[in-house]
């Protein structure tokens, strides 16, 4: 059976049933689905990463690494799984101080800490450029000249990287990966920051365009949840480090045929 539901703050809500859990509910399972179904947050774009999902064209049903992985947990929890969806990873990480979500799979860096704990690394990932058919740009160094307008979104660990080193190029913040999309098709921009990833999506949609050899930022994809929630956080932990050893991770990035990706140690 498959419900949807409409959330107030962050649009579609898609829940799919899971076994129901027993009648004495754990520590872990308080914590980390208070309402009875765990919600887990995804960022949804045009097309999957190690971080984002997509929706079916023909179902609406999200798909991608967090879906699966955020199934698999409830699972193992023995709760419905519910997903919350979001344009960004700055929203998602935001949704967490409203209490939106229970459970995420999301880039690290200092400044989401502040709001969410998280356990261990699924993914390890890198940050570069993508450029245009037509640009002259070969090389990193190349991207921070004056002139060159560079497109990232706002309020990401791959966003905050590129503040901290563009210092002659003009940097510009967009919301979502459709909007760096159309930004760089309609000339508006000069380069895109993204996670390598993510760029290879946006590179199959637009024909001829580059991605630039090297990175300007690495880190890892890790699970997280909401900031004092210690048993939650224990439990999604012992999942995420047998999910590894399992080769359910590896199997999540290869059914989203990222068969390229890195399987954080």
């Amino acid at each position: 059976m498959i419900a949807y539901s409409v959330h107030h703050c962050t649009g579609v809500l898609l829940m799919l049933c899971a076994p129901q859990a027993g009648s004495a509910q754990s520590g872990a399972e308080k914590e980390l689905a208070p309402s009875g179904s765990l919600r887990v947050a995804i960022a949804t774009a045009p097309a999957v990463s190690t971080f984002f999902s997509t929706l079916d064209s023909a179902t609406g049903r999200p798909r991608g690494v967090a879906v699966d992985l955020g199934a698999d947990l409830a699972l193992k929890l023995g709760v419905p799984v519910t997903y919350v969806h979001y344009r960004n990873s700055g929203d998602l990480t935001a949704g967490a101080t409203r209490g939106e979500w229970d459970v995420s799979f999301m880039p690290v860096d200092e400044e989401r800490a502040r709001v969410v704990d998280f356990g261990p690394a699924y993914n390890l990932f890198e940050s570069t450029y993508l450029v245009p058919a037509t640009s002259t740009i070969r090389t990193l160094a190349e991207v921070d000249q004056p002139g060159v307008r560079i497109a990232v979104i706002g309020n990401t660990t791959t966003g905050r990287s590129a503040e901290r080193q563009i210092k002659r190029g003009s940097l510009r913040s967009y919301r979502t990966v459709d909007e760096l999309r159309d930004a760089l098709a309609g000339n508006n921009v000069d380069a895109v920051g993204l996670s390598t990833t993510s760029l290879r999506m946006l590179a199959a949609m637009l024909p001829g365009a580059r991605i630039l050899d090297g990175s300007f930022h690495s880190t890892a994809n890790a699970v997280a949840v909401p900031k004092n929630r210690p048993a939650a956080l224990a439990f999604v932990s012992e999942y995420i480090e047998a999910a590894k050893a399992s080769g359910e991770v590896r199997r999540a990035f290869d059914r989203a045929g990222l068969t390229d990706a890195v399987v954080a140690p």
